[in-house]
């Protein structure tokens, strides 16, 4: 073989060549991801190097040598770095492999007709020599591709912290560029939603937007994860919708209307999700929905003082007593001062809620006809629930309360 290509290696060239320009036009009308990204001279310069490359490594293989890749392992990280899909990079090195043989044939008869049948035990040495270079090749580009996608990871989640921790200039030009580059707009409707970091990493896959979803940029920390909410034209209740099949707490912003107030909003968003229930129905909690409840828990100090000073004869109580004094508040407040209703939900007769409304205003000193006592009773709480949902391992010991609004079933049946 290696003597065969040697006696016509000046025409080989000369026609490889020119199959070399035709390759490169051909592929530049059928393959429109290559004419977006790669000009004709160097997509031309780059298939006659592979054609050159092939004809070499079909030599050193005839001498029992290793072919050299060093320009396809080139070839696949430019690729990969330029954003070419990996199956159009393997469909042209495909059409080098087919056009150099029928090139090596035509310059094969063109010398000597009667050489042909001494070139065809080279054919499986050929497309072997090929099967490495698209190999090297497909490498080189998975390796490139890997590296840029770490990268555009850290990019990408060096410009949400910007933006979610307000260092995008406090809403300047730096945080409309942080957005543009994350693809957002430079007004909108924006939101941030908060999952606790107990509940692991359970927030949905980011994939193609959809016209049923916002979209969602997430970030995931140490304290938990942060999703960046592109609301479009969705409302803010689809948040909630979204998070729901998944059974995370999660905390969900007000909507914001620029880049620069994503900072603001993250932090009202942590604060919504001090207010999610620990446990029961929906665990995502919308701030502006629970605005006393957000009050107390970005007074942490205020709170202690207020579950100590409003309810702190209830959580003196033996802790069962002081569960079921608890859920009865909760649920009566949930129930809009119902008693009728609460004692539907907790399935006994409205008298029994009487009665334990009753002693709670007697332990308190507190009358829930008072509506200055209604607030002082639902803060203080809503204070007791978010400590029980803070801190869930001596919760039972301080009388944790069901969260307002739930009710543990009784385990008799309904009549």
């Amino acid at each position: 073989m290696e003597r065969i290509i040697e006696e016509i290696r000046e025409d080989l060239y000369r026609r490889i060549a020119v199959a070399a320009d035709r390759l490169a036009d051909r592929t530049l009308a059928e393959d429109p991801a290559y004419a977006a990204l790669i000009g004709r001279a160097e997509l031309r310069e780059r298939i006659h190097r592979t054609f050159r490359q092939a004809v070499e490594g079909l030599v050193r293989s005839s001498r029992g040598l290793p072919p050299d890749l060093s320009d396809a392992w080139t070839t696949g990280a430019l690729r990969a770095e330029q954003g070419l899909p990996l199956a159009s990079l393997l469909r042209t090195h495909r059409s080098v492999g087919r056009l150099l043989w029928q090139t090596l044939t035509e310059a094969v008869a063109s010398h000597d007709r009667a050489a042909l049948p001494r070139l065809l035990p080279g054919a499986p040495a050929l497309w072997d020599v090929l099967d490495q270079m698209a190999d090297a090749v497909s490498e080189s580009y998975r390796r490139t591709e890997a590296v840029r996608a770490d990268r555009d990871r850290e990019r990408r989640a060096a410009l949400l912290d910007a933006l979610l921790d307000g260092a995008a200039d406090g809403g300047g030009p730096a945080a409309a560029e942080a957005a543009a580059q994350l693809g957002l707009p430079a007004r909108g409707r924006f939101a941030v939603v908060v999952v606790a970091a107990a509940d692991g990493p359970s927030h949905p896959a980011e994939g193609p937007v959809t016209t049923g979803t916002p979209r969602v940029l997430w970030r995931i920390r140490a304290g938990g994860e942060t999703g960046l909410v592109d609301l479009g034209h969705h409302p803010l209740e689809s948040v909630r919708d979204l998070l729901a099949p998944l059974g995370v707490r999660a905390g969900v912003s007000p909507v914001v209307e620029a880049p620069g107030e994503l900072a603001r909003a993250h932090r009202l968003a942590a604060l919504a999700l001090r207010t999610a229930p620990a446990s029961g129905g929906p665990r995502t909690a919308l701030l502006d929905e629970g605005l006393p409840a957000a009050l107390v828990a970005a007074q942490s100090e205020l709170a202690g003082r207020l579950r100590a000073v409003v309810l702190g004869p209830v959580l003196a109580l033996p802790a069962e007593d002081c569960r079921l004094l608890l859920t009865t508040l909760g649920t009566w407040l949930a129930c809009r001062g119902s008693t009728a209703s609460a004692a539907q939900r907790l399935y006994c007769h409205r008298n029994t809620v009487s009665n334990r409304l009753r002693r709670l205003e007697q332990l308190t000193g507190r009358s829930l006809a008072d509506p200055r006592h209604v607030v002082e009773l639902t803060l203080a709480h809503a204070a007791v629930v978010q400590r029980a949902a803070s801190e869930p391992a001596t919760a039972g010991l301080a009388g944790a309360p069901t969260p307002a609004g739930t009710a543990r079933r009784s385990p008799r049946p309904r009549a």
